[in-house]
């Protein structure tokens, strides 16, 4: 999905105190009964960070994302008065940050109190936009999907175990074993994701739009979508018939091994490459951009994708 422009929430934040101070919040801390008495009141953007929270966080935490609909789109999201209450009570905020969910940010400083805060994409190591051309043409931007950087992902596991044991110092201990243990599945799963590179030396693959191109540069892939198609994709606009054409001259010649497909971001174009690619057998692996409907650990979901992903590789 794109990084469209920010969406300013400055002129609704009156309104969305007032609102949300009568509103009923599923996240908040509370002590007087009910399911979530005595947990830590958590908010983030989405359920991918929302579900990074929980396998730390256990059933020590309440936990609210703003966007829990798998088809929801962070990028466009305008904030809605109805989501200041999920911070009433919130100990702590979690958000992508990097231009994807821009709209947390005012929810979370109008919240106010000593709400904590963390930012997936301030704790990342600096990465650019997977594409085929070369440094110097210019294709700089910093790729957003940081969760599908296992390393971001283990560094946010971290921050969160140490914010929650600021709040709720008796459970230090549970955190930071909740932590540790979540930290060592990822780096089983990063081991797995570098196995599929070092069994396809140069392996190349294209991809209907970039949300992975963090697990692929894991993987030790080859990127080979054309920069303009890539960009045009990410942009939501028509890509150029001349990028078009190339994209679907790597999958009609087989100069790929691969084609990484966003299931929740389909249009026409890449419709008619994933077409292609099944026409010539090209194995087709699917990705989405948050957890499927059903889905609500962070380690299945993404553990199915590196499965998904080596098996066609396996069989390429």
């Amino acid at each position: 999905m794109t990084i469209r422009p920010s969406r300013s929430v400055a002129a609704g934040l009156a309104a969305l105190t007032l609102l949300g101070a009568t509103a009923c919040g599923d996240a908040a801390t509370t002590a007087d009964g009910g399911a979530d008495a005595g947990k830590v009141a958590v908010v983030t953007s989405t359920i991918v960070w929302g579900s990074v929270v929980r396998a730390v966080g256990g059933d020590r935490v309440a936990v609210k994302s703003v966007i829990s609909d798998p088809a929801g789109d962070p990028h466009g999201y305008e904030a809605k008065p109805a989501d200041s209450a999920a911070f009433q009570g919130a100990k702590l905020a979690v958000s992508n940050g990097g231009g994807y969910d821009d709209f947390f940010a005012g929810l979370a400083d109008n919240a106010g109190g000593d709400l904590r805060k963390i930012v997936a994409v301030d704790l990342a190591e600096k990465h650019e936009e997977p594409s085929a051309a070369p440094a110097e043409a210019g294709h700089d931007h910093a790729n957003e999907h940081v969760w599908y950087d296992f390393h971001t992902v283990e560094a946010v596991a971290g921050k969160i175990a140490d914010e929650l044991s600021a709040v709720d110092a008796a459970h230090k201990d549970e955190y930071a074993a909740n932590a540790k243990a979540f930290s060592a599945k990822l780096e089983e799963l990063e081991a797995k994701a570098e196995a599929i590179g070092k069994a396809k030396p140069g392996a190349k693959v294209v991809a209907s739009e970039p949300v992975a191109g963090l697990l692929l540069e894991h993987a030790g892939l080859t990127d080979a979508t054309p920069e303009e198609f890539a960009e045009a994709i990410e942009e939501e606009t028509d890509p150029p018939a001349a990028a078009v054409a190339e994209t679907e001259a790597l999958v009609t010649g087989k100069q790929v091994v691969a084609l990484i497909y966003n299931e929740q971001t389909e249009t026409p174009v890449t419709k008619s490459i994933k077409d292609k690619a099944v026409a010539a057998g090209i194995p087709v692996v699917a990705v989405t951009e948050t957890l499927p409907q059903g889905v609500t650990s962070y380690l299945d979901w993404m553990t199915k994708q590196v499965d998904s992903l080596s098996g066609a590789l396996a069989a390429a």
